[in-house]
């Protein structure tokens, strides 16, 4: 290690909260904790980033928290910290000061990890491995940390307040979403100020939907071995600094431009739900780099085996956990939580691996820590909170034990609607389950249908496109043999695997675009889709373009030309939606309520017009089903006690090969039935024609149909 400099700013006591890097418009307040630590040294650089100009001992250590004040220090200095103590990995101590670490708290960071030897804390290749140690000053090559002034003019800017029940989520990729729009200046393109430009938000506000959900925008680092290989960490499922925006979305590196597209989008009436991933860091298992957190408190940030601290606890698949059972950590998390809430103004947060959030040292508990500390949470009441419910430790698969307050991906639904209609035998049971909103798994302590997130495709995994086109993944390009990636996708290709110009094979995968499209739409719960489907984007049947930062995953926006109609499909389905709330009820339907006409809020029909019997219902051929939702029946009553009424729908879906006939059930007399949606049919416009109940309708192989009930109407019209 450099020899010490002498330090020549005037420093202060200061105080141990908050924690970081804390501009009061005189000073900046430097505070740190580490429960191990011996000494702990703030080094500040040049503006450069390059070159450390002064070393100093921060002065005082109260409640395991270190800290000083440098009065004549201002916002756009840049700095680090070295942590002295002992290096001890099998007693979980990890500490050593010739590595320049990142502060947890930091709120933003200037410049880029470049890998090295030096990064390690221990000397790589050395017979003793990690319980060697390394001297070499690793601080050239590390992004410092920078202070930040956080001031915004906001103005006018109104959070939406969409709720749930109205919610339809948008899973997008900062810059997978912008790279190849031509109609984004070049210079925004792949940033946050390319997500907030007109042409991204013109095509969000005009789709219909109601909430972007941002893959992890927090500072990632890349992964030595991708980044040796040419790729890169493109999903960013690898978080550094749990405060500070990834640099690489901005252009001009200051926290506005991430302010600016959150008040962009809210002025759309579009929110902004960030995929956070606090259940483990960047910096890897025992044999992986010292960035942070591992050098500060390695026995305090993450969960250790109790046997041989040696070693770390992995339930999350990538070398560690964070140790939200101890107090600091925890803290850290909801300062972070609470931060993007009211500095950022985010409207929400998905939970990567949110299992392991909830674990105690005995497993997962609805009533943790974490899960207890969020649910209290006066900032984190008023924001949508989305779990991925599993992760790959012991009993790590928890989908619908999340607490009340939270929604919570759905892969039942997923796999489910795919199966269907892929053909498969015996699945409308289930299907009727998930179209209803999944009671089974989340009715319960008061939860709302709302709390199934529906998709049927997401980032992890194909495409709508490759769905539809491939039978097995194509993921050679991630240089891993094709080895990763899900294997179980319950994909078609529908006789062709790819590409293909045969026009039969083009038109049933479009149809069977639509259908999937459709059956989510028209589900109760929250619909969530992946941007690029309404463009028909393809990743060439890769399902796990997690380190494609490339023309692989970025979104082909020239294809919107062509998808013009799937474009229209879309929008139509938003706005079917939108204008039949019995489409979103918050409440669960098991057809036990009824109209004053005696017609139950849901019931299932079979192909003959009449409700299923539980014997059809055993049927494992039966591939055809009608859903009636009535929107007559029951109490449906908005938060300002407005009563919201709406009339009875009938949705049939025919995943057979070959066409039904399918009787119109009478369920008042003198009424008639008009097709809305039609999914045999480019963009989806049903013919509008009425159609008497009692007769039978032609529902053509692999399609689905929408009518809706219609009270009176000219006798001239039907059919």
């Amino acid at each position: 290690m450099p020899a010490p400099m002498i330090a020549r700013t005037t420093v202060w006591p200061g105080k141990p909260y908050p924690l970081g890097a804390n501009w009061d418009g005189f000073g900046v307040n430097f505070a740190l904790f580490s429960a191990n630590a011996e000494k702990v040294e703030l080094c500040l650089f040049d503006k450069t980033g390059q070159r450390e100009v002064e070393r100093i001992a921060l002065p005082e250590h109260t409640d395991e928290v270190w800290h000083g004040y440098l009065p004549d220090a201002r916002p756009g200095l840049l700095y680090g910290y070295r942590v002295h103590g002992p290096y001890e990995p099998s007693a979980g101590h990890r500490f050593n000061a010739n590595k320049l670490l990142l502060d947890p708290y930091a709120k933003a960071l200037f410049g880029s990890l470049r890998w090295s030897d030096a990064h390690h804390g221990y000397r790589m290749g050395a017979t003793r491995g990690d319980l060697s140690f390394d001297r070499r000053d690793n601080a050239r090559n590390m992004p410092k940390c920078r202070v930040v002034d956080l001031a915004f003019t906001w103005g006018g800017e109104r959070r939406p307040h969409t709720p749930w029940s109205d919610t339809i989520v948008y899973e997008a990729h900062v810059r997978g979403l912008t790279m190849l729009n031509r109609d984004v200046p070049v210079p925004l393109r792949g940033t946050f100020a390319g997500m907030s430009s007109q042409p991204v938000v013109d095509h969000l506000r005009t789709l219909g939907v109601t909430a972007v959900e941002l893959l992890p925008v927090q500072a990632f680092t890349d992964d030595r071995h991708l980044v040796a290989q040419g790729l890169h960490n493109y999903w960013g499922y690898n978080t550094i600094g749990f405060f500070a925006p990834e640099p690489r979305y901005m252009t001009t590196g200051v926290l506005s431009e991430f302010k600016t597209m959150v008040a962009r989008l809210h002025e759309a009436g579009i929110e902004v739900i960030l995929d956070v991933v606090y259940n483990h860091t960047g910096e890897g298992n025992h044999l992986g780099p010292t960035l942070s957190f591992r050098g500060i408190d390695n026995a305090s940030y993450y969960r250790l085996r109790p046997d041989d601290k040696r070693y770390y606890i992995d339930d999350t698949g990538t070398g560690n956990t964070l140790n939200l059972g101890h107090p600091r950590v925890l803290q850290m998390v909801m300062d972070s939580l609470r931060y993007w809430v009211t500095e950022m103004r985010v409207d929400g947060f998905r939970f990567d691996l949110a299992t392991v959030l909830a674990r105690e040292s005995y497993g997962f508990d609805p009533g943790s820590g974490f899960l207890d500390a969020v649910r209290q949470d006066p900032v984190l009441a008023d924001v949508k909170l989305i779990a991925e419910p599993w992760d790959v430790g012991p009993g790590g698969y928890q989908v619908g034990n999340f607490p009340p307050g939270w929604a919570e991906w759905n892969d039942r639904y997923r796999d489910t609607v795919r199966r269907y209609w892929r053909g498969d035998e015996g699945m409308l049971p289930e299907l009727a389950g998930r179209i209803a909103g999944s009671s089974d798994l989340f009715e319960k302590r008061g939860r709302k249908a709302w709390s199934s997130v529906n998709f049927v495709t997401c980032h992890d995994g194909f495409t709508l496109h490759d769905l539809v086109s491939y039978n097995g993944k194509h993921n050679l390009a991630n240089r891993e043999g094709n080895r990763d990636g899900h294997s179980a996708n319950h994909s078609w290709n529908h006789g062709v695997e790819g590409p293909t110009d045969d026009p039969d094979v083009k038109a049933l995968r479009l149809r069977q675009k639509r259908n999937l499209l459709a059956t989510l739409f028209l589900s109760q719960g929250t619909p969530m889709m992946l941007a690029g489907d309404e463009l028909g984007n393809s990743q060439g049947g890769n399902n796990n373009a997690y380190c494609q930062d490339n023309e692989v995953a970025w979104i082909d926006w020239a294809q919107a030309a062509e998808s013009a109609d799937l474009i229209a499909f879309v929008r139509r389905l938003i706005a079917l939606r939108r204008a039949h709330p019995v489409l979103r009820r918050p409440s669960f339907l098991h057809g036990r309520q009824t109209s004053p006409d005696g017609v139950k809020d849901i019931v299932w029909y079979s192909p003959q017009g009449q409700e299923k019997s539980p014997e059809q219902w055993g049927n494992s051929q039966a591939r055809c089903v009608g859903i009636l939702l009535n929107g007559r029946a029951g109490e449906y009553v908005t938060a300002d006690g407005g009563r919201v009424e709406d009339g009875v729908l009938l949705t049939v879906l025919n995943a057979h090969h070959d066409p039904v006939m399918f009787v119109l059930p009478d369920v008042a007399g003198g009424r008639g039935w008009r097709c809305v949606l039609d999914t045999r049919v480019a963009d989806g416009a049903g013919d509008g024609r009425m159609n008497l109940p009692g007769r039978p309708v032609l529902v053509e192989g692999r399609s689905s149909l929408v009518f809706i009930l219609i009270e009176a109407f000219d006798r001239d019209l039907v059919r």
